[in-house]
C-alpha cells in the first residue's frame, strides 16, 4: 500500500507527486477450492482415457464433457476471486479480482456521495465469495471475511469491498470528496 498524505511530497525533490492509494485483500482458501475444480477436470479425463463403460459413447461422452466443464467452472471461479486490488487516485477508485484483473469496476469519485469503513464483513452476509449483489444491499466483492470499504453512490446503491486498511481508504476517500477550499492547490 502506498498513500503520500498531502503536504507531503512523494518526490525528494519537493516536487509535486500524484496521490495514489493501492490495497489488497487475499483469500488463501480458495486455492484449496481451485483444487477441488483439478480434481473434477482429472476425473473427465481419466473418463475419457481410460474407459471401460460397455453402455455406450453418448452417456460417456456427457459424462466426460461434465467433469470437464464443472472442473473449468471451479476452478476459473474460484481464482478470479482469490484476491482484489483497489486502487484509489485522484479522479476514481479501480476494482481490479484476480490475477488476470477480471471482474473489473472503475468507478469515478464524481459518482460517490461517501465512504464507510464496515468492521466486520463476512460471505455469510453477500451469500459467499465472488462478485454479489443484494437488492436491499447492494452490490459487493467478497474475497475474504474482515474490514471492508463501503462506497454510497448518487444513485443510491452501495458498493462493498473487502480489502486490508479499509479505513485508511475511507479518509483517502473522504478527502477527495472534500470540496478544495478557495486559495489551496490540490
Amino acid at each position: 500500500m502506498r498513500y503520500h498524505p498531502h503536504g507531503q511530497s512523494g518526490t525528494p525533490d519537493g516536487s509535486a507527486h500524484t496521490d495514489v492509494w493501492t490495497g489488497r485483500a487475499t483469500n488463501r482458501a480458495q486455492w484449496l477450492l481451485s483444487l477441488g475444480g483439478c480434481a473434477f477436470m482429472a476425473l473427465g479425463i481419466e473418463l475419457a482415457v481410460d474407459s471401460a463403460w460397455t453402455s455406450g459413447i453418448a452417456p460417456l461422452a456427457m459424462s466426460v464433457v461434465g467433469c470437464i466443464a464443472v472442473g473449468l467452472l471451479v476452478l476459473f471461479g474460484t481464482l478470479a476471486f482469490v484476491h482484489v486490488a483497489v486502487k484509489v487516485d485522484k479522479e476514481c477508485l479501480e476494482v481490479r479480482c484476480g490475477h488476470i484483473g477480471l471482474p473489473r469496476r472503475r468507478i469515478p469519485l464524481s459518482q460517490v456521495a461517501g465512504a464507510d469503513f464496515a468492521p466486520r464483513v463476512t460471505p455469510r452476509h453477500w451469500g459467499g465469495w465472488g462478485y454479489r449483489w443484494r437488492p436491499e444491499k447492494g452490490t459487493a466483492v467478497i474475497v475474504r471475511r474482515g474490514e471492508g470499504l463501503v462506497l454510497r453512490l448518487w444513485d443510491g446503491h452501495t458498493f462493498t469491498i473487502t480489502v486490508d486498511d479499509a479505513e485508511s481508504a475511507v479518509r483517502v476517500i473522504r478527502d477527495r470528496l472534500r470540496p478544495a477550499s478557495p486559495g489551496a492547490t490540490r
